[in-house]
Formats: C-alpha cells, structure tokens, sequence
C-alpha cells in the first residue's frame, strides 16, 4: 500500500472515532434491516453532519440502517451509533408495523403458507441434520 493510500485509511479510522464519540457500541439493538423514520423530536447542537444526513434521508422516506451506511459512506457500527443517539433524542424512531400487513383488509394477518413454506425450505437447507417435526395436517 502507498504512503498516500495509507493516510487516507488512517484519516477515515480517525474521522470515524470521533464522529462516535470514541463510542464503539451503539445503545439499541439495531439490525441491518430495521428500517427508521423521523420522529417528533430534534437532535442536539452538537449532533454531527451525518446525522443530519441521516435525518434528511429518512423525511424523504423510511431507510434501513443498511441502506444509511452506504449513503453516508460509513461503517455500519459508526451510523448504529448515530442512529442511536437520534433515537434517543425522538428525531428517529422505529415504526411500528405489522410485516404482514396486507392491502387486502379482508385477508389474513399471519404470514402466507408461500412464506412459511419457504421459511421451512431454507431452514432445512441450512441445518439439514435437524430434528424434523411433523407436519400440521
């Protein structure tokens, strides 16, 4: 690796230790699908530009953590940070809804047996030496 490309890792480690504050954790339990939206509340004064960016993505439409990090061009753990101190601030919050939720009101609420049937196919897949369980009938 050059001098050059090797500054400009260190400078990103640097840039991302103190955009989190030296943090290393953030303080939910956030997954790389939970998706997030504004909330009521304002971040503080000394919130970072990032989470300002993370604040404007999310009013434009509901964003995964994920899909943040990549936008901000930053370490999933550094944006779980940001997105932590949002939410403990109301600026994000993590809606609430059902996943199943259909457009039909008449149709179930559950899971389709689609969805269960490949749940149970990729489950079987992944540990095919699992203690198989009958079939409900």
């Amino acid at each position: 690796m050059s001098t050059h490309g090797r500054a400009a890792d260190e400078s990103t480690f640097v840039r991302t230790y103190t955009l989190t504050r030296g943090r290393t954790k953030p303080r939910h339990l956030l997954a790389l699908d939970t998706v997030l939206d504004t909330g009521p509340g304002r971040p503080g004064p000394a919130q970072t530009e990032e989470c300002k960016e993370i604040l404007a993505l999310c009013r434009e439409h509901r964003r995964s953590v994920t899909e943040l990090a990549g936008r901000l061009r930053r370490p999933v753990t550094a944006v779980k940070i940001l997105i932590s101190d949002l939410l403990d601030a109301d600026a994000l919050v993590v809606p609430v809804t059902s996943p199943y939720a259909a457009s039909d009101p008449d149709a179930d609420d559950g899971p389709t047996p689609q969805l269960l049937a490949a749940l149970s196919a990729g489950l079987k897949r992944k540990w095919p030496d699992a203690i198989a369980y009958p079939q409900a009938g």
